[in-house]
């Protein structure tokens, strides 16, 4: 087996990485199984973690018996093999996310029988809510179409739909006074629709009559002509307004931001039993990286309507960087 001398430019080059950790991570698990290794007199590039400025690169015919008895043996017949057994480089590149696949198909079938959106269905699989779309390529700038091209496994079979632009509201009863549940994003929106329109009354053990799509960051503007668009039931003083979005410092910033343009308006609060349940079984390491550059000076209202515990576990998510997206829950977790 040869070898040549790379950068660390050159083994990035094409992975798409989102972000530097990524990059390092991607190069430091080259060198633990042995395709890389560091040239430690070129010294390191001074960032963090740090990185050496070059590599030998080992080159040869590999031997991929290890994963060929693998693909025979470990993955169940719903995974088409075909294309790996004759790619095997490509799928030691997709093997993680192939493995993934396959326990969900194989360990969670009963799930499969219920429609989730496409952002719900991606995230219970590999933990990454834009996948499925196609709004986000894996670190290693591997798509899902290719994936599941490659495992002959369809789209219809993962009993997606897509959501679109809904209705601004869902109203379950018009009575006042009433819970009203204000929601980040779409595909929670749509769950929890249909969850009450199936007859049920409660979310996480809350009466919830109505539904609002808040749109992210649009949600102030759109509160705005409140008094203007809203029909008599939603402006009853005695309203309970429940507010739910990503638990990142963007999701916090909006509620608090939101919060306190509604000070005096209306009676505003998290809704705290959705935000547990998303700590529920969480493994930190597992969490997905939150895009940078995001605004972390909070009040701190929000946090206040939780128990220290909670709080911190909370705290130490968001300090890894990490985040949990509303898609973690579905018709499933209700």
């Amino acid at each position: 087996m040869g070898k040549k001398r790379v950068t660390y430019e050159d083994l990035v080059r094409n992975i798409k990485a989102a972000s530097y950790a990524e990059e390092a991570g991607y190069i430091m698990d080259l060198i633990s199984r042995g395709r890389v290794a560091p040239v430690k007199n070129s010294g390191t590039n001074g960032r963090k973690p740090a990185m050496y400025r070059r590599y030998w690169l080992f080159t040869g015919e590999r031997d991929y018996s290890d994963l060929l008895e693998e693909l025979r043996y470990r993955l169940s017949p719903r995974i088409d093999i075909e294309f790996y057994r004759r790619h095997p480089d490509i799928y030691e590149k997709e093997r993680d996310l192939v493995l993934k696949l396959d326990g969900y198909i194989t360990e969670k079938t009963a799930e499969l029988s219920i429609p989730l959106s496409e952002n719900e269905r991606s995230y219970a699989i590999w933990g990454m809510e834009k996948f499925l779309s196609g709004r986000q390529d894996s670190p290693l700038g591997i798509s899902a179409s290719n994936l599941l091209r490659h495992c002959g496994i369809t789209a219809d079979e993962l009993n997606t739909y897509r959501t679109t632009e809904p209705m601004a509201y869902y109203t379950r009863e018009k009575t006042s006074p009433q819970n009203l549940l204000i929601l980040e994003n779409l595909d929670p929106f749509y769950g929890m629709r249909k969850h009450l329109m199936s007859g049920k009354k409660d979310i996480f053990g809350i009466r919830i009559d109505s539904l609002i799509y808040g749109g992210g960051k649009r949600v102030s503007a759109f509160f705005e002509g409140f008094e203007s668009f809203a029909e008599p039931y939603m402006k009853d003083p005695d309203n309970t307004f429940y507010y739910f979005g990503d638990l990142d410092h963007e999701g916090i910033g909006m509620y608090e931001a939101f919060s306190a343009r509604m000070k005096g308006r209306l009676t505003l609060m998290p809704f705290c039993e959705a935000y547990i349940a998303m700590l529920r079984g969480v493994s930190e390491k597992e969490l997905p990286f939150a895009k940078k550059g995001q605004n972390q000076n909070h009040t701190g209202e929000f946090f206040t309507f939780f128990k220290d515990e909670e709080k911190e576990k909370m705290q130490k998510i968001l300090d890894s960087g990490r985040y949990i997206p509303q898609e973690k829950l579905n018709i499933l977790s209700y």
